[in-house]
């Protein structure tokens, strides 16, 4: 399943995909017109948090049988073309990022691959796909794009050993962490160069983990106005994604609908010669294969 949140006619929904269309079911709207409670969730947080996570793909699955055989099926659906994407969900605690996860990308920036380069990204920062986010000129010269795999937390992990990490998996994402390179650089960390506002797009859905059977054999494609500057794959990642739940759950307990974004590959615009930084009126594009397309525009 590929779940998402939007804004449509004047409320804020998250829905699932129809298949075969450019279109969303408002889950709300099955909940209440098919439900059996009363207390259905508001949000795909509240269903991450829940339900087991087969459970609430069951419930889900059961809902929109009945919507299509209901008289009026398209009442309960929002055309792609009429929505604002948000980001499909928000996670209790920030964005929790590894950098330098790729051999190809600590390479360009002259670093080392680093098992704990972590960082957060502050959900604030959180938009969705489509979004026009601010190009920040009064504050950076050196805008920077990264496109990756996030990984959404499906159950509470504390000190969850690499074995058993894949099971609190609920689904992938894509993620832009945007950057501000020269701040980076100058404040010597990095979570306010990659807080900015509109600084984490995220989205345009959740993957469901049994419709991504190979997250870590990928592909990762960054455009910059139809240029290609990030052709990669997740199969370049340094720690896995066993690896990276085990190694966080350590020190975080994490939460149902948080999101990690796992690193991004060479490519990125302070690594190329001459370097290539995001002006005003650029849009980037990050597709990954099984998930779909996030599109981001740096305002004018």
């Amino acid at each position: 399943m590929k779940f998402l949140t939007f804004y449509y006619q004047d409320h804020t929904y998250y829905g699932v995909k129809v298949k075969r269309e450019e279109s969303a079911w408002i889950l709300p709207r099955l909940f209440e017109a098919f439900g059996s409670e009363e207390a259905y969730p508001k949000t795909l947080l509240e269903g991450i948090s829940k339900y087991h996570t087969l459970d609430f793909q069951e419930l889900v699955r059961k809902l929109v049988g009945k919507a299509e055989a209901s008289e009026n099926p398209d009442q309960y659906k929002a055309p792609f073309d009429e929505i604002t994407f948000k980001a499909p969900v928000t996670p209790p605690n920030n964005v929790i990022a590894f950098g330098r996860n790729y051999q190809s990308h600590a390479d360009e920036m002259n670093n080392e691959v680093q098992s704990l380069y972590v960082f957060t990204k502050a959900a604030t920062s959180l938009v969705g796909d489509g979004e026009t986010i601010p190009n920040h000129q009064d504050i950076t010269s050196q805008l920077d794009y990264e496109g990756e795999l996030g990984v959404v937390i499906g159950k509470r992990a504390e000190k969850v050993p690499s074995s058993m990490a894949l099971d609190y998996i609920y689904g992938y994402t894509i993620i832009n962490d945007i950057t501000a390179r020269d701040l980076q650089k100058q404040h010597k960390q990095a979570f306010l160069s990659k807080s900015l506002k509109g600084g984490c797009p995220m989205g345009p859905f959740v993957v469901t983990k049994d419709e991504l059977p190979n997250p870590e054999e990928t592909s990762i494609v960054t455009k910059v106005n139809d240029e290609i500057r990030q052709d990669g794959s997740t199969k370049e990642m340094v720690l896995k994604l066993d690896e990276l739940i085990a190694e966080i759950s350590k020190f975080v307990v994490l939460e149902p609908g948080d999101v990690i974004a796992t690193g991004t590959p060479g490519g990125v615009g302070a690594g190329m010669d001459p370097q290539k930084f995001l002006k005003p009126g650029d849009e980037v594009r990050i597709a990954i294969n099984g998930i779909g397309t996030l599109t981001t525009h740096i305002g004018k």
